[in-house]
C-alpha cells in the first residue's frame, strides 16, 4: 500500500466521503465493514484492515482509519467497489462522477515535486508562522538549563535526521501513521524530539509537502489555561493574533498537532458522557479540547504526534484511534559507557564504577536519561573527592540521591535563617508530593509557590534543583522528574502530621502511595516508593538532618509496621501484589531488625529471580521471612556459583560466591512455617538443585505441597531423590509439563515406592512419560495405599498404557481415588481395560477421561461397569470424547442401576437433543443422585428444553446444569424459565 494521493481529499470532497458513509443506517454500515475485510472487494492490491480496529466503529472515525490504510484515491476506489457490492446504484452514481470531478480538477500530482500551487496570500502567511515557530522552538531549546559540568554527548546528525523522518512517513506495514505516540522514561528526550519536528518543519527541511501547518501545544501551558476555542487556541501562536481558520479547515489532513507532556494532563471522568465536539468555536476548557483532539473528534483527519512518559500510557490509548507507539529510549548503553568515561576523564575507573551501576539495574535503567547519568556522576565525584574511604558498594540509589543534595547544599550560598531552613525545606517537599498526586510537574510562582520564599527558589534554581519552563512564563519545574520524586518521598519522613494534599494525614498518604505502587501494581509510584523506604536508612536520615537542619518523624517506622500488618488480610498472590519490588524497597533500607519486622506480615509469596538484584534482594528478604507459609520462586537465569567482582577502591578483582545468596534463599524452606513451595519455569545447575533439595530434608522444614513445572534441565530433577527418600511430611508432588524421560521418572518412581514416602496427590501431566515409565508406576501403585489422586493428562499414555495402570487399578493395595486421564490418545481398547478395572477396584470415585477419542463404542463398554450397583464412581468426566446420541442412550440405561455418579460432564460432544432426551428419561427417576450435569456446547436446540423442563420440575437431586455454548433461542429459554420458577425445582445454578 502507498501513502502517496493522486487526488487530496479537500474540505469539500472529505464531507462528500463523509457523508456517504454517515448516509448508511445501522446494518449498511455492518456490510460496508464487513466488505472492508474481503480482498475481491479491495481489488487484491490493498492492505486488510483488522476486524477489532473496525467492530466499533462510527462512520466519522472509520474515515479516519481508512487515510491510515489507503491513500486518497484508494479511499474513493474502495468504497465505489463496496458500494456496488451492496447495489447502492445512487450512491455509485455520484461516487464515479465525484471521481471523475476531482481528477479534472486536481489532475494528476506527484507527491514528490512541489507542494500545489497556493495563493501568494496563504504563502505569506505560511512563512510568517514558519518564522515565528522556529523562533520558539530556538528560544524554548536556549532556555533549557544543563550544569555547568555535564556532557554533551551528540549533536544532530545524518542518522538523527533520518530518524525523525521515519516517525511521520509510511511505517514498515505501508500505513500513514495518523496518530504517533512518543513514549519513555522521564528526560529521555522525548519533547526534545518533538522540538525538532517542528523546527525541521519550520526550516524547510522536512515534512514541509506533507504539512501546511504544525501546531506545538506543551500540556503544562494549557492545563490551568480559562476556556477558549480551538480556533482560539491555534491562534496564540500567531504572527498577528488571527489564524487563517478558514485555509486550515479546508485542508484538515495538512495539519499537524504536536502534544507535548500527556502526562501532565487529567482525563475527565466524564468524557465519555460528553457529546462529540466537531466546532472550532466551540467554548470549552483547554483539557476538553485537546481530549477531543486525540478522539479525533475534532479536525479527524489531522495527523497528531503526542509524547507521555511510560506510566500513562494505558490512560493515552483509551482515547486514541490506531495509534502507533515508538519507544524513545534516551541514552543506549554505549551513551552511558561514553558519559562516563568522559565525566571521569579515567577509562579504567569509569568502567569500574559502571560496572558497579549496572548490577544495580533499576539505576542503570533511569541513566538512560542524560540528566540521571550526570547526577550520579557528579554525586559519585564529589563523594570519592571528599571521603577518600569512600565505598561503593555500600551505596543504594536512595544514598546517591542524598549525597547529591547534601552536597549541593553544602557548598551553596543561601542567605536562610537556621529557623527558616526546616519550614522551607518542608514546604519544598509537600510542594512535589502534592504535585505528584495531581500528576503536575510545572508549577506557576506565586499560587503554586506560596509557601517558598524567594532566595529559595532563586537558590534552587542556581544549583539545578529546580529550573525556567522557557515556554509557560514565571513557571518553574524540578531539573529532572527524579528529584521531585526523591523529595516527594522525603515528605513522608520529615516530621510532620499533615498531607500534601489537605485532606488525609500524612501517613495515610502514605499507606495509599505504598499500596498503589505495590498492590495495584501502579507503575507511577514505584521510584518514589523505593526512595521513601530508602530514606528509613539511620545514617541517611542523620545526613538530611545534618544538611538541611530538619527532623525525621520518629514515628515512620511505627506507621510502616501498622501498613504491613494489614497485609496478613489479604490475598497478596491473587491479587498481583509487587512481591518483587516490595522486596526492592525492604533492601533500599539495609535495616534488617526493621526488615524482619515488616517481613513477620508476610504469609506468602511470589518472587521471579531473573537477574542478580533480584537474587540479592531476595536472599536479603526471604531469610527473614519467618511465617511465610506459600511461596511461589521461579529462577529465569542459571544462577552462577561464582562470579568475578570489582574492587573500586584498589581497581582489582576478587571472587564473589552468588552461592551464599542462594543459600539465603533456600533458608526460608526451614522456617517452620512453609507448608508450600513452587519453583516451577526454573533454570538451575546441579549445585544450586543440591542446595534447595538440602534444605527441603532440614528437620525444621515442614513442607507439604512442592510443584516442580517446567524445570530446566530435566535431569536435575533426580536431586528430588533427597527430598522424597522418607520424606512423611510431604504429600502433594506436581512435576508437570517436564519430560521425565526413563533415568529420572525410574528413579522418583522407585523412592516414591519407600515405606516412609508419604505422596497423597501426585501430577505428572505433559511429562511424555515412555512404555517403562507406565511400568515403574504401576508397580508404585500396587505397592503403596498412600496415593489417592493421580493426573496423567496430556501423556501419549494411549491403549498400552492403560492396560498397564489398569492392572495396578484392580490390585489390593491401590487406593486411588481420583484419576485424571485427559488427552491421553485413548480409544475403544482403553475403555475395556478400564471397564474391568471399575468393576473391581471399590476405591476410584472420580474419572476425568475428557479429550478422547472415545466415540459411542468406548461409552458402551465403560457403561457395562456404570451400570453395575456396586460401582463407586461418583464423578465422570466424559466431555469432548466423540460419541453421539447412541452413547447418551448407554449412558441413560447404566444410570438406571447406578445410585453413586453425582457428577457426569458430556459436554463438547455431538449428542443433540435426542441425546438429551434419553438423559432426562432417567434423571426423572426417583433413585437418580446425579447432582450436577454439563451439557455446554452439545448442539442442542430449543426441542430438548421441554424435555430438560420436565427433569427440574420434578428432580430432587440436580442443581447444577451447564448449557453454555447452546443456541436455545427465546423461546427454548422461556420453556426453562417456566420451569425454573416451579417451587418443586431444585436447581441452583444454570450456566
Amino acid at each position: 500500500m502507498t501513502s502517496s494521493a493522486n487526488i487530496y481529499v479537500d474540505d469539500g470532497s472529505y464531507n462528500k466521503l463523509l457523508s456517504y458513509l454517515m448516509g448508511l443506517d445501522q446494518p449498511q454500515l455492518e456490510e460496508f465493514k464487513i466488505c472492508l475485510q474481503s480482498s475481491q472487494l479491495l481489488l487484491g492490491n490493498f492492505q486488510q484492515i483488522p476486524w477489532a480496529n473496525l467492530k466499533a466503529i462510527d462512520p466519522t472515525n472509520l474515515l479516519c482509519l481508512l487515510s491510515e490504510y489507503f491513500s486518497e484515491r484508494q479511499i474513493w476506489e474502495v468504497t465505489l467497489s463496496i458500494f456496488d457490492n451492496m447495489n447502492l446504484t445512487s450512491q455509485c452514481t455520484e461516487v464515479r462522477a465525484m471521481m471523475n470531478e476531482l481528477a479534472q480538477t486536481q489532475g494528476s500530482q506527484d507527491p514528490s515535486q512541489e507542494e500545489p500551487e497556493v495563493p501568494e496570500e496563504e504563502k505569506d502567511h505560511r512563512r510568517r508562522y514558519r518564522e515565528r515557530m522556529k523562533a520558539k522552538i530556538l528560544m524554548m531549546w536556549d532556555n533549557i538549563p544543563w550544569p555547568e559540568d555535564h556532557i554533551y554527548l551528540r549533536n544532530v546528525t545524518e542518522k538523527e535526521h533520518e530518524g525523525l523522518k521515519s516517525l511521520l512517513y509510511p511505517n514498515r506495514t505501508g500505513a500513514q501513521p495518523q496518530t504517533i505516540v512518543l513514549e519513555g522514561l522521564a528526560g529521555v528526550g522525548k519533547t526534545t524530539l518533538a522540538m525538532k519536528v517542528v523546527l525541521h518543519w519550520a526550516e524547510g527541511f522536512l515534512f514541509h509537502q506533507r504539512f501546511s501547518y504544525v501546531f506545538f501545544i506543551s500540556c503544562h501551558k494549557v492545563r490551568d489555561m480559562k476556556d477558549t476555542t480551538l480556533a482560539g487556541l491555534l491562534s496564540w501562536d500567531w504572527p498577528d493574533s488571527q489564524a487563517p481558520i478558514e485555509a486550515l479547515m479546508s485542508r484538515p489532513e495538512s495539519l499537524l498537532f504536536v502534544i507535548d507532556g500527556f502526562e501532565e494532563m487529567d482525563v475527565p471522568s466524564t468524557l465519555d458522557e460528553s457529546p462529540p465536539c466537531k466546532d472550532w468555536y466551540q467554548q470549552l476548557p483547554v483539557n476538553r479540547i485537546l481530549f477531543y483532539l486525540l478522539k479525533k473528534e475534532l479536525v479527524p483527519l489531522a495527523t497528531l504526534l503526542i509524547t507521555t512518559k511510560e506510566y500513562r500510557t494505558t490512560d493515552l490509548k483509551k482515547l486514541l484511534l490506531n495509534p502507533w507507539f515508538v519507544q524513545i529510549v534516551g541514552f543506549t548503553e554505549g551513551d552511558r559507557e561514553e558519559y562516563f568515561i568522559r565525566y571521569f576523564c579515567d577509562q579504567n575507573k569509569a568502567k569500574k564504577i559502571l560496572h558497579w551501576v549496572r548490577k544495580n539495574e533499576s539505576l542503570f535503567h533511569f541513566c538512560s536519561a542524560p540528566m540521571v547519568c550526570w547526577t550520579v556522576c557528579s554525586c559519585l565525584k564529589r563523594q570519592m573527592a571528599r571521603n577518600p574511604h569512600f565505598q561503593l558498594s555500600t551505596q543504594t540509589t536512595t544514598s546517591l540521591y542524598v549525597y547529591f543534595f547534601s552536597s549541593l547544599l553544602d557548598t551553596a550560598e543561601v542567605s536562610l535563617s537556621d529557623q527558616s531552613w526546616p519550614d522551607q525545606w518542608r514546604a519544598l517537599c509537600s510542594l512535589a508530593a502534592e504535585g505528584m498526586w495531581f500528576w503536575k510537574f510545572t508549577f506557576k510562582e506565586g499560587p503554586q509557590t506560596q509557601d517558598l520564599e524567594a532566595p529559595v527558589i532563586g537558590s534552587l534554581l542556581r544549583l539545578n534543583i529546580l529550573r525556567k519552563v522557557s515556554d509557560c512564563e514565571d513557571c518553574v519545574t524540578f531539573t529532572h522528574q527524579s528529584f521531585q520524586v526523591f523529595l516527594g518521598a522525603m515528605f513522608y519522613v520529615l516530621r510532620g502530621v499533615r498531607g500534601s494534599i489537605g485532606g488525609p494525614p500524612k501517613h495515610q498518604e502514605m499507606k495509599v502511595l505504598l499500596n498503589d505502587a505495590l498492590a495495584d501494581t501502579n507503575f507511577y509510584w514505584n521510584q518514589m516508593a523505593l526512595f521513601f523506604f530508602g530514606l528509613l536508612k539511620r545514617n541517611l536520615a542523620e545526613e538530611l538532618e545534618d544538611t538541611l537542619r530538619c527532623k525525621m518523624s520518629p514515628r515512620t517506622t511505627d506507621e510502616l509496621l501498622e501498613w504491613a500488618d494489614e497485609l496478613e488480610s489479604y490475598d497478596l498472590v491473587s491479587s498481583c501484589f509487587e512481591f518483587l519490588h516490595f522486596f526492592e524497597c525492604l533492601y533500599e533500607t539495609r535495616e534488617e531488625n526493621f526488615v524482619r519486622q515488616i517481613l513477620s506480615h508476610l504469609l506468602e509469596a511470589d518472587v521471579d529471580i531473573f537477574g542478580s538484584l533480584q537474587l540479592q534482594v531476595c536472599s536479603f528478604c526471604l531469610k527473614h521471612c519467618q511465617r511465610l507459609s506459600k511461596l511461589r520462586l521461579s529462577v529465569s537465569s542459571a544462577i552462577p556459583q561464582t562470579e568475578l567482582t570489582f574492587n573500586l577502591e584498589t581497581l582489582e578483582t576478587r571472587p564473589h560466591f552468588k552461592i551464599r545468596q542462594w543459600q539465603d534463599v533456600c533458608s526460608v524452606f526451614s522456617n517452620g512455617n512453609l507448608t508450600e513451595l513452587d519453583f516451577s519455569n526454573s533454570k538451575l545447575n546441579a549445585f544450586s538443585m543440591k542446595k534447595l533439595c538440602y534444605e527441603l530434608r532440614n528437620p525444621r522444614c515442614k513442607l507439604q505441597k512442592l510443584t516442580c513445572k517446567s524445570i530446566t534441565p530435566v535431569r536435575i530433577l533426580k536431586e528430588l531423590v533427597l527430598v522424597l527418600y522418607g520424606n512423611h511430611r510431604l504429600t502433594h508432588l506436581n512435576l508437570s509439563s517436564n519430560n521425565l524421560g526413563i533415568p529420572v521418572s525410574t528413579m522418583i518412581f522407585k523412592t516414591l515406592r519407600h515405606s516412609a514416602c508419604n505422596i497423597q496427590y501426585l501430577c505428572l501431566e505433559k511429562c511424555n512419560l515412555s512404555a517403562a515409565s507406565y511400568q515403574d508406576l504401576a508397580l508404585y501403585l500396587t505397592s503403596t495405599q498412600r496415593t489417592s489422586r493421580l493426573c496423567l493428562g496430556f501423556n501419549p499414555l494411549r491403549d498400552e498404557g492403560v492396560r498397564l495402570l489398569c492392572a495396578s487399578l484392580t490390585h489390593r493395595e491401590c487406593a486411588l481415588e481420583r484419576l485424571v486421564l485427559w488427552f491421553c490418545q485413548l480409544g475403544t481398547s482403553s475403555c475395556k481395560y478400564l471397564s474391568d478395572a471399575l468393576l473391581k477396584n471399590k476405591s476410584l470415585t472420580h474419572l476425568n477421561l475428557r479429550k478422547n477419542n472415545l466415540r459411542d463404542e468406548g461409552v458402551k463398554f465403560l457403561c457395562k461397569a456404570l451400570s453395575h450397583p456396586d460401582c463407586s464412581l461418583q464423578n465422570l468426566d466424559l466431555s469432548d470424547c466423540s460419541f453421539t446420541a447412541e452413547g447418551c442412550q448407554e449412558l441413560a440405561n447404566a444410570l438406571q442401576h447406578n445410585c453413586n455418579m453425582k457428577i457426569l460432564d458430556i459436554g463438547s460432544n455431538d449428542i443433540q437433543d435426542d441425546g438429551v432426551k434419553h438423559l432426562c428419561e432417567v434423571l426423572k427417576h426417583p433413585k437418580c443422585a446425579l447432582n450436577t450435569l454439563g451439557l455446554e456446547k452439545c448442539n442442542l436446540t430449543p426441542a430438548c428444553c421441554q424435555y430438560l423442563s420436565s427433569v427440574l420440575r420434578s428432580s430432587k437431586s440436580l442443581f447444577n446444569l451447564n448449557l453454555l455454548g447452546n443456541d436455545l433461542e427465546p423461546r427454548g429459554v422461556s420453556t426453562l424459565w417456566k420451569a425454573l420458577k416451579k417451587s418443586t425445582c431444585k436447581l441452583q445454578k444454570l450456566g
